[in-house]
């Protein structure tokens, strides 16, 4: 099991992910799913352009990795590394967001590639990574505790929603 970046090899995968997903009808989370990969070179380069901090005018994210986390050359999961926070990722975003394919919920799949972001979230010198939930959300709740989150405040968004504030630390000790 390994994240992977994403690649033109892993296209017929990552559609059958997208599919996967998109027939569920939930909510497509990291946000970077949501991108119709029809097109799928014009998608692979709006994940390079994230990543090399080229953004939409007034976009609300920052320079941000995108992994794939491949098991037998299934891809399982989803996650997003913003390098930084603005106001709107420090309240309700954070540094990480992942999602896992529904088919291969429960399976550990999710506390695995958490750990394995963190691992770069290190390396992209994030010395302190915060992540979010709603509290509904026990499954997520229960990935960032297994990695070592640390409650903080919760933030209540423009639609009254709570959203749960977590940070991990990185830094060696």
């Amino acid at each position: 099991m390994r994240l992977e970046k994403p690649t033109v090899d892993l296209k017929n995968e990552y559609i059958e992910f997208y599919q996967e997903w998109k027939n569920s009808g939930e909510k497509m989370i990291p946000f970077v799913i949501e991108k119709d990969p029809a097109d799928f070179d014009a998608m692979l380069n709006y994940l390079s352009d994230c990543e090399k901090g080229i953004e939409p005018q007034g976009s609300w994210i920052a320079k941000n990795s995108t992994f794939w986390l491949v098991d037998h050359n299934k891809i399982i999961g989803v996650v997003n590394i913003r390098h930084s926070l603005t106001e709107q990722l420090f309240n309700s975003g954070g540094h990480i967001g992942y999602g896992i394919r529904p088919t291969r919920r429960k399976q550990g799949y999710g506390t695995k590639m958490l750990l394995l972001a963190l691992l770069k979230a290190k390396e992209l010198k994030i010395g302190k990574a915060l992540l979010v939930c709603y509290p509904t959300n026990i499954a997520s709740k229960k990935v960032i505790l297994n990695n070592g989150g640390q409650k903080d405040n919760d933030f209540i968004d423009q639609q009254n929603n709570t959203l749960n504030r977590y940070w991990i630390e990185l830094e060696d000790e």
